[in-house]
Formats: structure tokens, sequence, C-alpha cells
């Protein structure tokens, strides 16, 4: 459950006074600078008339490509405002408690505080870290009206640990809410609340939505209710770590915590996503924001009105980022695409015929630019949905049909991506496995790699790796290597294992 942190009533009440000075006095000098712009076309207007004929106002000229039409905050605010609520929880977590001789966190370690939800982060100091005493925690969100017998769209992290939900609405009514259900892959909730007549929002939908385009946020940010801020779309399907199944919407309006789950508006007044992230070094906005798609939350609160839970699809594939090392080792046109670096056994994948090695192209027909645009598109479909994934092997392109799994089963993996290395020889000592290897790691042939020297080392390749394939060849001798990599042009990716885990490594040859 998220447990926010109030700014010092003195420093924020000065931020707000310097940036209401700054406002009006620009708009001051804007609007006298219009008006004086204005005045001789109008005085000609007054000279030129006559006391029986009166000049009609003339047509307005459309607007010239480039012009800045701002939309009226002010009337969506007053009509869909009174939908966005206050949610107030209470819950029960564990203290933090760090051992004696544990690691220290490193704050400034960018894997740490990069994209920290609302709520903070576990183990920071007010936050719950396990292994203490349950204390007793209050955490404050957002959420909005979708019907008007009381069903409310909130982000999971906002409900999660909670043991009472209040929601107070524009016009200070509360009631107490219950947890219709939650999906943490996701963070989308469903609560309900008993009340009729209630306002809603109108939802729209996020494909029609622009990179550039206006949008707003209504929330209650360090608990101040219904505050509005705006800002522009500044990408879309951005794909965070550790979300593989949210193409989120990053915008620059300004959100804070207590923003969690409230709306976010596009200049027609349509619900386009729910703000759930922000990136911050502060736990404060550092200008990129993160909402999750009204059409996905949709799907997933349909699920959680009808059966109380969510499913979601699962290929059954280990997948990494194709860089520009990749794409030369595997004879690609582009760096894009999803590199396939193991496939569960007996999953859906494995039925299809999708093999180590391969790069996923096309999801029902939608290109696969980054590698997380294929776990997003995976999380839009259903179990037992059909996919048709157009794949590269071995130079060609090959259309495979998929029949999905369900997650819950067993969750699809996206492993690490390597940087490449440049210059040098591919610098490994290789010798086969022995029998007694092979079955400790449970594989019937490949190579281990004893030690590491040159581009091999630079690229990451560790002493203990096992060498599968280079690109996409498996190879169970050193002259299979050899070979390989003789034809190469200017890199190879090698397949290894690495404990448990199978990653591809792209080695620059120089």
């Amino acid at each position: 459950m998220p447990i926010e942190t109030m700014i010092p009533a003195k420093r924020l009440v000065w931020a707000l006074a310097a940036a209401g000075a700054i406002g009006l006095g620009g708009g001051a000098v804007a609007a006298a600078a219009l008006n004086k712009a204005a005045m001789p076309a109008a005085a000609a207007a007054v000279v030129g008339a006559t006391p029986a004929v009166v000049a009609a106002a003339p047509a307005p000229a459309a607007a010239p490509i480039g012009m800045v039409t701002m939309p009226d905050f002010a009337t969506l605010t007053a009509q869909y405002g009174p939908a966005v609520v206050n949610i107030s929880v209470t819950g029960n977590v564990k203290t933090a408690r760090r051992m004696q001789g544990a690691p220290q966190i490193d704050p400034d370690d960018p894997f740490y505080q990069f994209f920290r939800r609302f709520g903070g982060v576990p183990g920071m100091p007010g936050q719950g870290g396990g292994g203490g005493t349950p204390q007793p925690s209050h955490g404050q969100g957002s959420g909005f009206i979708v019907s008007a017998d009381g069903i409310i769209l909130t982000n999971a992290h906002v409900v999660r640990d909670s043991s009472e939900v209040i929601v107070k609405l524009t016009d200070r009514r509360e009631y107490k809410a219950k947890v219709l259900g939650s999906d943490p892959q996701t963070d989308v909730a469903v609560i309900k609340i008993e009340a009729k007549n209630l306002p809603v929002v109108k939802l729209g939908d996020t494909k029609d939505l622009r990179v550039g385009e206006w949008v707003l946020a209504i929330g209650s940010p360090f608990g101040f209710e219904n505050s509005v801020t705006a800002g522009v779309v500044s990408a879309k399907s951005r794909a965070l770590p550790g979300e593989n199944f949210v193409p989120f919407i990053q915008t620059d309006v300004a959100v804070n915590p207590g923003n969690s789950g409230g709306p976010l508006f596009n200049a027609r007044g349509e619900v386009v996503g729910i703000n759930s992230q922000i990136f911050s070094q502060t736990g404060g906005y550092q200008g990129l924001s993160f909402a999750i798609p009204i059409d996905l939350a949709q799907r997933v609160k349909n699920q959680i009105v009808a059966t109380g839970k969510v499913q979601h699809a699962r290929l059954g594939v280990t997948i990494q980022d194709v860089n520009q090392s990749f794409a030369d080792s595997f004879k690609l046109d582009a760096p894009a695409g999803a590199l396939v670096a193991s496939v569960e056994d007996g999953g859906p994948a494995a039925k299809a015929g999708l093999k180590s090695g391969d790069v996923v192209l096309k999801y029902n027909g939608t290109p696969i630019v980054a590698s997380s645009d294929l776990p997003a598109l995976l999380g839009q479909a259903a179990p037992g949905d059909k996919a048709t994934l157009e794949i590269w092997r071995q130079g060609k392109r090959e259309t495979l049909s998929a029949k999905l799994g369900d997650a819950a089963d067993k969750a699809a993996v996206v492993a690490g991506n390597d940087s490449g290395a440049s210059g040098g020889k591919l610098g490994l000592a290789l010798r086969p496995l022995q029998g007694q290897e092979k079955a400790a790691a449970g594989l019937k042939d490949g190579l281990l790699i004893e030690d590491v020297a040159g581009a091999a080392a630079r690229a990451g390749v560790q002493p203990g790796d096992v060498l599968l394939a280079v690109n996409g060849t498996p190879v169970s001798s050193i002259e299979q290597v050899q070979k390989v990599v003789a034809g190469a042009d200017k890199s190879v990716a090698l397949l290894l294992q690495r404990g448990k885990d199978r990653i591809f490594v792209p080695v620059r040859l120089g």
C-alpha cells in the first residue's frame, strides 16, 4: 500500500505562490500585447462607420498550420471533475528491518530510483519492508467513477494490503468501498461503493491518442483533492522495467504521490489512461509521468466485474532486444524484433514450432520494434487466443500459428539484454562438455567456456558459461564454432547457458 510523504507546508506554499506570481505576470503582459495589437483595427472600424450602417464582424479566419489552440480545461474540469474521487486507505504493513551485515542500498542507484511507485519503494524510510512487526499504515490515492452505480477504477498499488478503503466525492460525501479485485500485473484495481446516480467519466480510445496532444490529470497529490494539472503526451507504448504487460502512455503532466489511480483526460474530455507511475530521483515530479492505457484497464475491469479475477495470455518464451550487433549477426535489415533466447518445453511457443534464435518480427500483423512490444501485446490477449507470428529464421521469413496459454500456469520471463563490444577476435577457450557435465546442466550438447579474452570478454561472456549456438546454429565442436565465425561479417550472436538461464550475447568482431 502506498504511504505518502508530505512536503513541508512552508516550502510547498512558497513554491505555489511563486508559480502563481510568475503565471499572473506573464498573463498580464500577454493580454496587454494582444490589446495593443488589436487597437488600430478597432479604431479604424469606428472611424469608418456611420450611424445608419454598422459593419458586420468579419468571420474568424482559419487557424494557420502550427498555431496552438488551447483546450478548454476549465469546462472539462467542471464537467468531469465530480467523477474523480479521493481514496483513503488503511492497512497493516511490516516495518522495514535491515539485518546486520546486509548490503546498504544506494539511493542514487538508477535501478533503485527508476520508476518508483507513487507510494514509494519498500525498504525506504516509512515504507513496508517485511520481517518486522505489523504497524498501522495510511495512504491516499485517486480514482474515477465509470458507472453510476458506484464502480470505480484505480491502481492496484493504491489498495494493496488494505483493511479499509474510504472514497470521498467532490461534494464531501464519504463511502466505505469494497475491493472487487485487483491485478498486480497491470496495476489496475476495481472498487465499488453503494450509491446511485453518481457522476461518471467518458472513456476514450488510446489508439486515437497522438504524441504531442494535450492531456489533463485530476487527482489528489499529497492529499490536495481535485488538483488539476496539464501537459502533453510525450510518447506511447513505453515499456518500463518489470512492467511487461503494460504499454504505458508517457506524459509531462505534473503528477505526484496521491495522483495514483486518477484519470488522464484528452482535450475532448475522454479518459485515455490511469496515472500510475513516475520517473523520480526525489519521490516527486520530475517531468516524466506514466499512465496505463484505458483500453487495457477496461479489459481488466470487465474481467474483474465478471469473474473477480484476471487472466493473462502466455506464449512461453524468454526474449531479448535486437540491437545492431544482433541484426548484423542474423542478417536482419534493421535492429528490430524480439529475439527468442529460450523456449519453454511443452509450452505454446514450442507447440507452434518456435525455436531459440528465431526473431519475432510481427504479432498478429503488428510489427515488433522493441522486444517489450511482444509482452505488451500478449498482455492484451486472453488464454486460448490464436496468435500469428511472423518470424526471422536462418535468413528467411516464416509464419507460425500459436494457441496462447495461461500466464497463471507459468509466467513468461523477459531476459536482460547484454550490450556488445567492439574489436578483436572472438577470444574463447572452449572444450566439449563431459557426460556428467551434460547431465548436471540438463543439456545434450554444448561447449564449456573455460577462459574468455578479447571481444567475448568485453561483451560480457564469462568463464563457466556453456556455448550452445552461434548465430542460431547449434554447436557441439570447436570446428563448428570456427566455421560459423569465419563466415560472419561484423558480429556474432552467442547463445549461452548461464546457470539456469539462457541468454544471447552479441560479440562484435571488428
